[in-house]
């Protein structure tokens, strides 16, 4: 394995104990001890695969890291750890950008499953190159031949609607404001409302989600615009 894991502690037990398992596991593992350290780690590493991120930290927590991340485009996979558990708390980490949660204390064999599953779906996210075809869950996206096909069943899309999806999927995980879609689906001289946007997303729910009210694929991420995956 090559992938490179940060973990974000400031309990130095926790941090060193996780980070050793994790390397006996064949990760590459970096560690920092509070908020403005894993900003600094971040910001200064080429390549993150997961962020294990403690939510209660000293000068910057967890939740504003997490945010201020997703905020500048970052979609490295993030699992929160905490020793809150309350659904409030959950919901709040899972709206700002976190793929996961943990609550402590946890068992090491749960975190490391936990970690191997959200590195295998991120490479699934990940297309080899342009022209390939983009594949998430049960969602296929064949650009070249203006395709989709979702649980196996061909369905219809607009110009504008395929063009949307195959943003999304190309670049899984980031978050897009309402102005940004605009731009790059409609152009930077398009005249109109921005609920043009709220409406496309509509239109492309009914087609992807099994339950457009409880979105699996196309995420509103409040108060940001939203994300694919």
């Amino acid at each position: 394995m090559s992938e490179t894991i940060l973990v974000v502690d400031d309990e130095d037990l926790i941090r060193e104990t996780v980070a050793l398992a994790l390397d006996e596991q064949g990760y590459q593992v970096l560690q920092a001890r509070d908020g403005r350290h894993a900003l600094e780690v971040i910001r200064t590493t080429e390549h993150l695969d997961l962020i294990i991120l403690d939510v209660m930290l000293p000068h910057l927590n967890g939740l504003d890291v997490c945010r201020l991340l997703r905020r500048e485009g970052n979609t490295t996979h993030i699992l929160m750890l905490t020793a809150k558990d309350t659904e409030m708390d959950r919901v709040v980490g899972l709206e700002i950008g976190a793929d996961d949660y943990l609550t402590k204390p946890f068992g090491m064999r749960e975190l490391i499953a936990r970690c191997r599953s959200m590195l295998r779906r991120q490479q699934r996210l990940q297309p080899e190159d342009p022209g390939a075809v983009l594949r998430y869950e049960e969602v296929w996206l064949h650009p070249q031949e203006c395709r989709v096909k979702v649980r196996n069943q061909e369905v219809s899309l607009s110009p504008k609607e395929f063009r949307l999806l195959e943003l999304f999927m190309r670049h899984p995980r980031r978050v897009w404001s309402r102005e940004q879609l605009l731009e790059k689906i409609w152009g930077s001289d398009f005249v109109g409302d921005s609920k043009t946007v709220d409406v496309h997303i509509r239109w492309l729910r009914e087609k992807l989600e099994r339950d457009p009210s409880a979105p699996e694929y196309l995420i509103t991420v409040r108060g940001f615009g939203y994300r694919f995956g």
